[in-house]
């Protein structure tokens, strides 16, 4: 118990030296991995069981050399691909705000030093050191949160490339 109350104060303090734009961060963070998550889960456990559904429906079909049969097939594969690429946009775009907010959070630092020094003059060190703090951390924490979601979400992309060209490979036409 004494180890995740160590871990709680750890947080606690980086929050407050890097200010309140790490909530914001930790929040767009908390949505894209869930997000990633849950395409996951798609991908690894649900698309499987739909893909030789589909498979076992189009085997079962007594016609699948007309052109009404060709069309059902590309019904079949367009809606399985737009199954799988389902949310990825959202991702793309939770990964790519997280430097904005990154830089949102090195802006309203950099104000607060500013501040500091409009207001005690250029004496006061801590003062100017905490802002400074405020505006560098936000702004790591946004990269580290973009380059965990680019990491992931791509290779989530590939995966449901890969599963459409099976699927495609999986109903053959002649």
């Amino acid at each position: 118990m004494l180890f995740l109350i160590d871990i709680w104060e750890t947080v606690r303090g980086f929050i407050s030296t890097g200010g309140d734009v790490l909530y914001i961060v930790f929040a767009v963070l908390a949505i894209m991995w869930f997000l990633m998550i849950e395409r996951y889960w798609f991908l690894l456990i649900e698309f499987p069981k739909y893909r030789k559904e589909l498979i076992a429906r189009w085997d079962a079909r007594p016609d699948t050399t007309s052109w009404y049969a060709h069309k059902i097939r590309d019904f079949w594969i367009s809606e399985a691909s737009e199954m799988l690429k389902a949310r990825l946009l959202l991702i793309k775009t939770l990964v790519a705000l997280c430097p904005l907010i990154g830089l949102f959070g090195t802006v309203t630092g950099m104000i607060s030093v500013f501040d500091s020094m409009a207001t005690s003059g250029t004496g006061n060190p801590r003062l100017m050191a905490s802002g400074i703090s405020m505006a560098t951390i936000p702004t790591m924490a946004g990269m580290v949160a973009a380059l965990s979601g680019v990491f992931f979400s791509s290779r989530i992309e590939a995966r449901a490339k890969t599963e459409v060209e099976k699927l495609v490979d999986s109903l053959p036409h002649h």
